[in-house]
């Protein structure tokens, strides 16, 4: 029997797979396998409603329990993605607040041209109901993977696996060397932005108290999909206590 090909000449340390409420532990370690694999070793869960450690989730990862056995767990999303400098949220449902879909060879792209100086992250939603908007508008990008109207919705683990293996292509690639030169802030620098940013709009009435979301999502995609670097959001920052001191002053005098 001959040699298997190796599609992949390197792993991505800096890619993280992040599962938001998994309820099925098989499925947890299908993940896993899955990430080893394609040569991914961080796992991370928020609010997991199953056990990554049982016996179900160790059957299912094969030989990748040692990826479940560093898994790490947090209490949100915005806690998981605090140190991720690019957050890629995945989604089978168009709409409002969807629009912009990225397909995942896109996607990965997207992840491959940063993956060396910065670390990004891959959000997938509970098995029965995807990701929410809330969880979305912490992810710069959405993913969407095509499939048949008859039967759209994929399962966690079949997901997974489309992106991570579109992922894997990109990294191996010689394009994966062309890096630009700007890193992105991490989320949790954007998030604290984008609540200053939120608290100004509001004191100086630029948004509709009614609906203010409607107009607070457009900003932060707009914003978020130009990967700001760290100085970046700092002159936003000062230009938000700028807007804030200078609405002070006139409501003062």
């Amino acid at each position: 029997m001959g040699e298997y090909p190796i599609y992949m000449s390197m792993s991505c340390d800096n890619l993280c797979v992040v599962l938001v409420e998994p309820k099925g532990a098989g499925n947890i370690g299908s993940v896993a396998r899955v990430m080893k694999n394609f040569g991914f070793g961080e796992l991370r869960l928020v609010q997991p409603r199953a056990s990554h450690l049982g016996a179900e989730a160790r059957n299912m990862a094969v030989s990748a329990i040692d990826l479940l056995e560093r898994v790490k767990v947090y209490e949100n999303l915005a806690l998981a993605l605090a140190d991720r400098n690019l957050s890629l949220g995945t989604t089978r449902r168009f709409g409002k607040y969807r629009e912009e879909l990225l397909y995942p060879a896109e996607a990965a792209t997207t992840i491959a041209a940063l993956a060396k100086t910065a670390k990004a992250a891959m959000v997938f939603g509970p098995e029965d109901t995807g990701l929410k908007t809330e969880d979305l508008d912490l992810c710069q990008y959405c993913v969407t993977i095509p499939t048949h109207p008859d039967l759209p919705s994929m399962n966690l683990a079949q997901a997974v696996a489309v992106c991570l293996y579109e992922a894997s292509l990109k990294f191996s690639a010689p394009a994966y060397d062309k890096m630009r030169g700007k890193r992105p802030a991490l989320g949790k620098n954007l998030e604290a932005m984008f609540a200053q940013m939120r608290q100004v709009l509001f004191e100086v009435g630029f948004l509709n108290p009614q609906n203010p979301e409607h107009l607070l999502r457009a900003f932060r995609r707009m914003l978020a999909r130009q990967g700001l670097s760290e100085h970046e959001v700092q002159i936003l920052r000062g230009l938000w206590d700028k807007i804030s001191w200078l609405h002070r002053g006139k409501g003062e005098s």
